[in-house]
């Protein structure tokens, strides 16, 4: 098994990238209109893998006047491979930057090369991996990675096989001026892993959604000791995959529910995001602390729930803390209450919110 190196993680936890309109494959758009520059972000909220690699293609904005094509390709095989799980919080990474379209109502298409066998050549997900002191994932598996959507964006789109289609179908507005967008994934909700007949992952479309940039602020805090514990002990076992759930406004402990694609009970409350719980190191790598962030919230108020067992949440099927169809058990801890979100700043809760983490000192 080849090492694979996940790029270091930056101190943050929803995934992101950025995405501009450039490089039109149409005709010279008539100068009577008004321009407006678009501007487009990928984040996601990491599932239970080492590696979520997408190999982009395309994005094509469409509206009733026609397509425009932006070809998002960097290397010599055609594609552009972004390791979702390498850009969280509010990390970026540039796939297409600085370019106009015409104001207006639009849609969009983002293309990813599909890929069903066991290959680091395409879009991949490893999973099972143990990391060594280089940051080098040694063993674990290498599956492929596919979205079960195609077909054209208003006529235009990657027509080579093997081209999976993610679709926006709720319109947007590009304004004259700036337009930044985040297409974010959620891939706890939509990451799904071979089942069945296949030996491959599925990325669902309906993970992903579009949100305006001015629009949306972030939450980012970090994890007490006693909190951890408090879970794990809860939980029993030795295995644990710690995670910050994000829910409506109000939503109480005992309301919080868990991924799932069947409806909830009246009681139960399903999550809208949930972001991994990753170290905090110092300069000599040593763990300080536990700390999550969600990148690209809407403003509004949120209440949010650990927990230490993100790895039993299927989307599949519910998951709860005393099952009986032979699932694995699922529950949220702790909560925190009147998360705040305001547009272009970052909100700090800890668990609990009376916790204050150690300050990491520099001079290591």
């Amino acid at each position: 098994m080849k090492q694979l190196k996940l790029t270091p993680l930056s101190l943050a936890i929803a995934t992101s990238l950025i995405l501009s309109a450039c490089g039109s494959d149409n005709n010279t758009t008539p100068p009577e209109l008004e321009q407006g520059f678009f501007s487009l972000g990928v984040s996601d909220n990491p599932a239970d893998a080492n590696i979520v690699n997408v190999a982009f293609k395309q994005v094509v904005l469409k509206n009733s006047n026609g397509a425009y094509s932006f070809d998002v390709t960097t290397g010599d095989d055609g594609l552009q491979h972004v390791d979702l799980l390498s850009f969280q919080g509010q990390a970026v990474e540039t796939l297409v930057s600085g370019q106009s379209v015409p104001v207006g109502e639009y849609q969009m298409c983002i293309y990813m090369e599909n890929n069903t066998i066991s290959t680091d050549d395409s879009s991949y997900v490893l999973s099972g991996a143990a990391e060594d002191d280089n940051g080098d994932f040694v063993g674990g598996d290498i599956e492929g990675l596919v979205t079960n959507s195609n077909g054209s964006c208003g006529g235009v789109g990657a027509d080579e096989d093997n081209t999976g289609r993610l679709f926006f179908n709720k319109s947007f507005t590009i304004a004259a001026g700036n337009n930044n967008f985040v297409a974010e994934f959620n891939l706890a909700k939509g990451l799904q892993a071979p089942h069945g007949n296949k030996n491959y992952w599925t990325l669902k479309p309906t993970s992903v959604q579009l949100v305006n940039a001015s629009e949306v602020g972030a939450i980012q805090g970090q994890i007490s000791q006693d909190t951890m514990t408090s879970c794990e002990v809860a939980a029993g076992g030795s295995e644990y995959s710690p995670a910050v759930y994000l829910y409506p406004s109000g939503t109480q402990l005992d309301q919080m529910a868990d991924f799932r694609t069947g409806p909830n009970v009246l009681t139960q409350v399903a999550p809208i995001t949930s972001a991994r719980v990753n170290p905090v190191l110092d300069n000599a790598d040593n763990i300080t602390g536990y700390e999550y962030e969600f990148g690209f919230v809407v403003a509004d108020t949120y209440s949010l729930g650990y927990t230490c067992l993100a790895q039993n949440d299927d989307p599949e099927v519910s998951n709860i803390r005393e099952p009986i169809d032979g699932s694995e058990p699922f529950f949220i801890d702790s909560d925190e209450q009147g998360i705040i979100v305001t547009s272009g700043e970052t909100t700090t809760r800890h668990f609990p919110e009376s916790f204050v983490p150690i300050a990491v000192n520099a001079e290591m």
